[in-house]
């Protein structure tokens, strides 16, 4: 009888333990660990400088728009410009913002094909500048970047390909929307997959250590691929401890012992 109840406490054990080590620590789900706080300091500051040094690729398309005294002269080169109603809808973008094709240029008025490729924002507005200057002076050119795409795959709620109308947009951010990360996602390994003007190029990064603050990588690039793998302990894991079914096991195993003793 005592035997019979060792090896159903052991079991009851083996059981419970299988289950605890197979729940999530909380320390792989916690962002921003190691900040270096101390009870008398309530702040930390972590530098990065933002950059936006982007250098555009056939296929992106550039949102440009000339302002200039004389109305006749804006409203030419701004019949191809997004208008303001339907300007944020990625349709609109396609059609009306100027694309920049496999050799590198865009077709702009007046000036025909300006080549783009591997230059930065600010470059191809100064060189369009220059360009418009010639025929008017007292002008003023804008370009932005008119879609700025992400790709979020793996451990978040809501993976999927996001369009961005905003110059810049850091890995957090781009998390939340996404619907943030899982529970069984690895935030210790988040690649990024970076599009390069010789193909593509992987960086690996921690979500859970503070210093991502100043890791150069928190600032996206335009069509980064971010790949958020899952914890190993995902193929058999809780996200929690299952009570439940710990004293189910404990209770299972307790009625088997029961149930041989007395039928012995």
């Amino acid at each position: 009888m005592k035997r019979l109840l060792f090896k159903g406490f052991l079991i009851a054990a083996v059981v419970v333990a299988s289950v605890m080590t197979s729940c999530v620590p909380q320390k792989k789900i916690i962002y921003l660990q190691k900040e270096q706080m101390s009870d008398s300091i309530t702040s930390i500051e972590y530098q990065n400088k933002r950059s936006f040094d982007y250098k555009v690729q056939p296929g992106d398309v550039l949102y440009i728009r000339v302002s200039s005294m004389d109305k006749n002269f804006s409203e030419f080169f701004n019949g191809n410009s997004m208008g303001t109603s339907d300007a944020n809808t990625s349709t609109s973008i396609y059609l009306k913002g100027f694309n920049i094709n496999d050799e590198g240029t865009i077709d702009f008025p007046y000036a025909g094909k300006i080549y783009v490729k591997d230059l930065t924002i600010d470059e191809i507005q100064q060189k369009i500048q220059d360009i418009i200057g010639e025929y008017q002076k007292e002008t003023i050119v804008y370009v932005k970047l008119g879609v700025f795409n992400l790709t979020i795959l793996g451990e978040v709620k809501n993976p999927g390909q996001y369009q961005i109308y905003q110059s810049d947009i850091n890995l957090f951010q781009a998390i939340a929307m996404a619907g943030n990360a899982t529970d069984f996602a690895n935030k210790k390994n988040v690649k990024i997959v970076h599009q390069t003007t010789e193909g593509s190029q992987i960086v690996r990064v921690n979500m859970n250590d503070a210093d991502i603050l100043s890791n150069p990588e928190y600032y996206l690039k335009p069509n980064d691929i971010i790949y958020v793998e899952p914890l190993k302990i995902k193929r058999y894991g809780f996200t929690s401890v299952p009570y439940s079914t710990i004293f189910s096991a404990i209770s299972l195993a307790i009625t088997l012992i029961t149930f041989f003793a007395v039928y012995k």
